[in-house]
């Protein structure tokens, strides 16, 4: 994908039927525990992007067989609970993918081989101490320069049982200690200050673990074996969400969305957009591999602002960037507090947007853990050009702000939106998107 991309403003409506990628929490995990189940598991919808295909490599690369069939899903052999191999270089690439080390971390810190975790620059930037000192308690021997990667990961003879209290809501976190005390055949427990995603726990369910999930608590029983997985991945509301909110603020916009996970551990920028005025319809509702999905209808919105309450945050971290973009054409200021955890994503989320904003002529007041942004009703945003920070869900709402502006907008450091969204260009185009590469 180009390093920049140009948004032209839309000279009519956003119209079209589609559906974004397969989840990218799901699909990463869908492959971890896959690997570690007794058997063959089949995976439908799984995500092809960098971050996702990394987490598909190091499961091959611990031993884990993989085919794919006409249609692209994917069969997974795996090796067990105890049976992974060491990779042949004792090291294994991360690429970009934060998810990716951390689940993996907790899987590796039980085994009887040592292993280095590595990423790119912008993932050996980004804090591990959050998951290094839990699973120390644990009995792990980890090596981290200043508690961020490369990791090394000792070999160990065991881990110990861990009731750990969590100081954030991480589904990253949690994963990570879940996966240690399961690879350990330990007994694992740990409480979050608010719920956080929930998909490893779902997905340990229909495997037959032992779990049980109370209020913002989750405790793990020591395991001997996971079932094989048989599941279609729903479509990634985070990647949908660039397309649902450019429908709410492009005029005499009406677009579909097919097939999306609404898990409510995930779908808080529904319930933001649907307060701040936006229609959002949601249809055909079911069940899918344990997941809610639906389809959305999204219409063209008089955006109203609104305080964002901090018990919503863990279920939209990744949607802030594009909640921003909406905020800006919703009349009043918005407000979110609580937000700490956007300033160690791929980028200091808050910083880039905040800066992005200025350009692009919004007032935005930047707090430690939030922002205010004044919002107006038909509002139109300058155009000119603005840095995306290599950060794919930064550089995607920018270019959303491209589509309700005087002059087109140009974002540089686009590459990185092949690790979650390689399809986003040709999907905006198919809804009517002015697009320049």
């Amino acid at each position: 994908m180009s390093s920049t991309i140009v948004f032209n403003p839309c000279s009519a409506g956003l119209r079209g039927d589609f559906q974004p990628p397969g989840d990218k929490s799901i699909s990463h995990r869908a492959a971890i525990f896959s690997l570690l189940a007794d058997g063959v598991s089949e995976i439908r919808g799984f995500l092809r992007a960098e971050d996702t295909l990394a987490t598909l490599a190091a499961c091959v690369a611990l031993g884990a067989g993989v085919s794919e069939d006409q249609s692209g899903g994917l069969t997974i052999t795996g090796v067990g609970l105890s049976g992974l191999s060491a990779p042949k270089d004792g090291r294994l690439d991360m690429g970009n993918s934060g998810t990716a080390m951390r689940l993996l971390a907790g899987v590796l810190a039980a085994q009887s081989f040592s292993c280095e975790l590595f990423g790119d620059a912008s993932l050996s930037g980004r804090p591990m101490a959050r998951i290094i000192r839990p699973l120390e308690q644990m009995g792990a021997d980890i090596e981290a320069q200043e508690g961020c990667p490369p990791l090394l990961i000792a070999a160990t003879a065991g881990l110990q049982p861990l009731a750990y209290q969590s100081p954030v809501a991480s589904a990253q976190v949690k994963s990570c200690l879940l996966l240690a005390g399961l690879c350990s055949g330990v007994d694992i427990s740990v409480c979050e200050p608010a719920l956080s995603r929930d998909h490893s726990e779902r997905m340990l369910a229909a495997q037959g673990a032992a779990i049980s999930v109370a209020d913002s608590c989750v405790e793990l029983t020591a395991t001997a074996v996971l079932q094989p997985l048989k599941m279609n991945i729903p479509a990634d509301i985070s990647s949908a969400a660039f397309a649902i909110v450019a429908a709410l603020i492009v005029p005499a916009s009406e677009i579909t969305v097919r097939n999306i996970s609404i898990n409510p551990t995930r779908a808080r920028l529904i319930d933001a957009l649907r307060a701040m005025g936006g229609e959002i319809e949601v249809l055909n509702t079911s069940e899918q591999g344990g997941e809610a999905v639906a389809d959305l209808c999204i219409r063209s919105s008089s955006l109203k602002a609104i305080d964002v309450p901090p018990e919503w945050v863990p279920g939209m971290i990744d949607e802030f960037p594009v909640l921003m973009i909406a905020a800006s054409l919703a009349d009043g200021v918005t407000r979110v507090r609580g937000a700490a955890e956007l300033r160690v994503k791929e980028s200091d989320r808050i910083s880039v947007m905040v800066d992005g904003l200025n350009t692009l002529g919004v007032t935005v007041e930047e707090y430690a853990d939030g922002f205010d942004i004044h919002g107006h009703r038909g509002f139109r945003f300058n155009g000119g050009c603005v840095d995306g920070h290599g950060d794919h869900r930064c550089a995607m709402s920018f270019l959303v702000a491209g589509l309700v502006s005087t002059a087109p907008v140009k974002v540089s450091g686009t590459e990185a939106i092949a690790t979650s969204y390689p399809a986003f260009i040709e999907d905006m185009r198919r809804l009517g998107a002015g697009v320049q590469v």
